[in-house]
C-alpha cells in the first residue's frame, strides 16, 4: 500500500512539474522569437535610413552578424554582404513579397543557400527597394539556456517531492498498520469507521461462534461419554456376573444375547461418530457419480423390510427415476436413516412412503410417515447430535441419536436443502431437494414394497 500511495503521489508531482516546465519553455521560446524579430525590425529600420542617406557604401560598413540583402523592385539583388553576386531574383520569397505589398514582411524558413533555419525581416524603403535582414534561428537553444536554471530547480523539486511522497505514504499507512484488530476502537481517520465497525462485528461474531462451538464441544463430549458409558456399563455388568459364576445356565444365553446387543449398539455409535467426523472435516471420499434416488430408495426399503414387518409398518415407494450427482454410500446412509426413523417412531399398522420426483432443475425426495410426529418446539433441534425428543421412547427403540445429524451434514455436502414438516400424532414429512443432473420422464405410481 505504501508503494501504491508513493507511486501515485510521485507521478502526480512529476506530471505537474512537466506540464509547468513545458509551459515555461513554450513561453520562453515565443518570447525569445519575438525578441529576435523585434531586433531585426529595429536594425532594418536604421539600415534603411542609412541606405537612403549614404547609399550602398553604408551597407558595407555594417557588421556581418546579420545577413543584409538589398533587392530592387523587380526582385534583382543589388547587394548581399554574405553571398557574391549575381543571384537569382528574390521577389518570390514570402518576406519580400510581403514587403512589396504591405511595406514589411517576415518569415522563418530554411535558407536555400545555407541550408540553415533562418529568421527573415524585409522592409520597403522610400525609393521602393527592399532591404532584408536575416539571422540564424537559435531560439530553441536560447530558450533551453534561458530555462536551464529552472530545469535544475525542477530536478531538485522532483527529489524533494519523492522524499515527501514517501513520507506522506508512510504516515497515511502507519495508523492502518498499527490498527489493533482485536480491539480496533482507536483510530485517527474517520474514513476508517466503516472498516472498524465491520471488524468489531466480525470479532463479535467470531467470539459468539467460538463460544457456540465450545458449548457444542462440551455437549458432544458429555453425550458421547454418556452414550459410550451406557452400553459399556451393561457389558461390564453382565461379564462380571458371568465371571463370578453366579449366572445359571438358563440365564447364560440371555446375558450373552444382551452383551451382543450392547456391543452392536456400541459399534453403531462409533460408526456414526466416525461418519460425522469425516463430514465435519470435509475428508475426501469417493468421487461423485450419477445416482438414481428412486433405485437407491428401493434398495433401502428392501433392507428395512424385516424391521418394518416386526413393527407392523407398510413401506411404499412412489414417483419415478430421479438422478443426482453424489456419493452413493452417503446418499444411502441419508435415506436409510430417514426411513429407519420413520419406522421406529411409527405406529402399528402405520405406513412409510418414499417419493422421488424431478422438477425442472431439481430432484425432490420425501419420506413421510404416519407416526407420533414431532412437537413444534423440538423441530429445530432434531438435527442436533444426540438430541432426542422423547428419551424414554428413544431408549426403547434404540438408535444412536446421530442419524438426523448425518442426514443434515450429508445434505450440506450434496448442496441439498432439507425441510421438516410435522404435527404431533399426525406423522412427519422429511423433504430433501437436490440439484438435478438429468431430466427423465417416467410414469409415477404407488405400490407396496
Amino acid at each position: 500500500m505504501i508503494k501504491t500511495i508513493f507511486r501515485n503521489a510521485f507521478l502526480i508531482g512529476i506530471s505537474v512539474l512537466l506540464i509547468c516546465g513545458l509551459l515555461f519553455f513554450g513561453i520562453q521560446y515565443r518570447q525569445i522569437q519575438d525578441t529576435n524579430l523585434a531586433e531585426l525590425r529595429l536594425e532594418a529600420e536604421y539600415a534603411a535610413k542609412g541606405l537612403m542617406n549614404s547609399g550602398e557604401d553604408y551597407l558595407k560598413t555594417l557588421s556581418d552578424v546579420n545577413r543584409i540583402t538589398w533587392i530592387a523592385k523587380d526582385g534583382t539583388v543589388l547587394f548581399d554582404n554574405m553571398i557574391s553576386l549575381p543571384m537569382d531574383p528574390q521577389n518570390a520569397c514570402p518576406e519580400v513579397a510581403g514587403a512589396l505589398q504591405q511595406g514589411e514582411g517576415e518569415s522563418i524558413r530554411t535558407s536555400d543557400s545555407s541550408g540553415k533555419s533562418m529568421m527573415y525581416y524585409a522592409l520597403r524603403c522610400s525609393d521602393g527597394t527592399i532591404l532584408r535582414l536575416s539571422r540564424p534561428l537559435s531560439v530553441t537553444r536560447s530558450a533551453l539556456l534561458a530555462v536551464s536554471p529552472v530545469l535544475w530547480v525542477l530536478v531538485l523539486v522532483l527529489l524533494i517531492s519523492a522524499v515527501l511522497s514517501l513520507r506522506m505514504a508512510q504516515q497515511i499507512v502507519r495508523p492502518i498498520n498499527d490498527l489493533d484488530l482485536e480491539n480496533p476502537n482507536r483510530h485517527i481517520y474517520p474514513e476508517l469507521t466503516p472498516l472498524v465497525d465491520k471488524l468489531l462485528e466480525q470479532n463479535l461474531a467470531i467470539q459468539e461462534e467460538v463460544a457456540q462451538r465450545e458449548d457444542l464441544r462440551r455437549e458432544f463430549s458429555a453425550n458421547v461419554s454418556h452414550e459410550l458409558k451406557t452400553p459399556l456399563t451393561s457389558i461390564s455388568g453382565f461379564a462380571e456376573l458371568m465371571s463370578e459364576g453366579v449366572v445359571s445356565g438358563e440365564k447364560m444365553q440371555e446375558f450373552s444375547s444382551d452383551i451382543y446387543r450392547e456391543s452392536q449398539r456400541l459399534i453403531s455409535l462409533i460408526d456414526d461418530i466416525i461418519k460425522l467426523s469425516r463430514l465435519d472435516e470435509d475428508a475426501e471420499g469417493p468421487q461423485k457419480e450419477t445416482v438414481d434416488l428412486y433405485e437407491l430408495s428401493s434398495g433401502v426399503l428392501d433392507s428395512l423390510r424385516k424391521i418394518a414387518e416386526k413393527q407392523n409398518v407398510d413401506l411404499y415407494l412412489t414417483g419415478g427415476p430421479a438422478a443426482v450427482s453424489g456419493i452413493y454410500r452417503l446418499l444411502y446412509e441419508m435415506i436409510y436413516n430417514l426411513c429407519d426413523n420413520a419406522i421406529k417412531y411409527n405406529r402399528p399398522g402405520g405406513k412409510v412412503t418414499v417419493n422421488t420426483v424431478t422438477e425442472d432443475d431439481r430432484v425432490i425426495l420425501t419420506v413421510s410417515d404416519t407416526g407420533i410426529g414431532i412437537p413444534p418446539e423440538h423441530q429445530k433441534r432434531v438435527f442436533e447430535r444426540f438430541y432426542r425428543v422423547d428419551k424414554s421412547h428413544s431408549k426403547s427403540v434404540g438408535g444412536t441419536g446421530l442419524g438426523l445429524s448425518i442426514v443434515k451434514h450429508g445434505a450440506q455436502f450434496h448442496d441439498a436443502e432439507i425441510q421438516l414438516e410435522s404435527e404431533p400424532d399426525s406423522g412427519t414429512v422429511m423433504t430433501l431437494t437436490f440439484p438435478a443432473v438429468a431430466h427423465d420422464e417416467s410414469s409415477s405410481g404407488s405400490a407396496p414394497v
